[in-house]
């Protein structure tokens, strides 16, 4: 690394809340010169930054900047290229420089390209990277859904194209985290309706944002609901046995 150079920090906030990040992480934002807050290109405004309200950090230091989720990783790639020359330009001037992410920093998380991106151009970066709360984990915590008792299997999924598919990983698994549904939406309640498991499922989506919508059970959803990129469906196989 060369003489001077700033540090790079990887901060998992949210998921939507404000205020839901470490005590460690929060204190490396009051440290950081430039925070960047990355926006949604169809947003009108960066929920990360949003996560952060009411915590003092001088606005002066905040940049918002358009991310790309472009499902082709060359353009991906690009993307987070031209990105990571501005950040190692600003860490080359002994800058401290912070990214914003959503969520937890390395779970399905824009961060992951950007500090690949980062280190390719700049070998000797000097960074560290603050886990934050997962969107699962609060959306359990909201609907008090176990995630796992004794040697209860879990399955982190992205939503499958194949209904099918997402049928055997459930008959595999005792508890399925399913996000990024989006368009499959009608097609995951016709399943679990299907397999007679609705019930006890649960579904948050924007959570600690406008349009918060939360189902502690999933028995009187509407399969013709929308909802956004920001959901989390939870899956369970069977019922919790009740406490005697």
């Amino acid at each position: 690394m060369g003489s001077g150079a700033g540090i790079f920090y990887g901060v998992g906030v949210g998921p939507g809340q404000a205020k839901m990040l470490p005590v460690a992480a929060f204190e490396a934002l009051q440290k950081a010169d430039v925070i960047i807050a990355p926006r949604a290109r169809s947003s009108d405004f960066s929920i990360a930054r949003q996560c952060l309200v009411d915590l003092e950090l001088d606005e002066s230091r905040f940049r918002e900047v358009i991310f790309n989720m472009d499902p082709e990783r060359e353009q991906i790639d690009s993307h987070y290229a031209d990105m990571a020359q501005s950040i190692v330009q600003d860490l080359k001037n002994g800058k401290t420089v912070a990214y914003l992410t959503i969520g937890d920093s390395l779970t399905y998380s824009t961060y992951s390209y950007l500090l690949s991106a980062i280190q390719e151009i700049f070998p000797g970066l000097a960074y560290r990277t603050f886990p934050g709360i997962t969107s699962y984990a609060a959306a359990a915590s909201m609907v008090d859904f176990p995630l796992g008792q004794g040697k209860e299997r879990m399955l982190i999924l992205p939503c499958p194209d194949d209904v099918l598919q997402l049928k055997r990983e459930i008959e595999t698994h005792d508890i399925v985290v399913l996000m990024k549904i989006g368009k499959r939406f009608a097609d995951v309640i016709s399943l679990l309706q299907e397999m007679r498991i609705e019930k006890h499922c649960a579904l948050v989506s924007r959570l600690g944002l406008s349009g918060e919508v939360v189902h502690s059970s999933l028995s009187d959803i509407l399969q013709t609901e929308t909802l956004g990129y920001l959901t989390t469906m939870l899956i369970r196989k069977t019922a919790l046995k009740e406490k005697v």
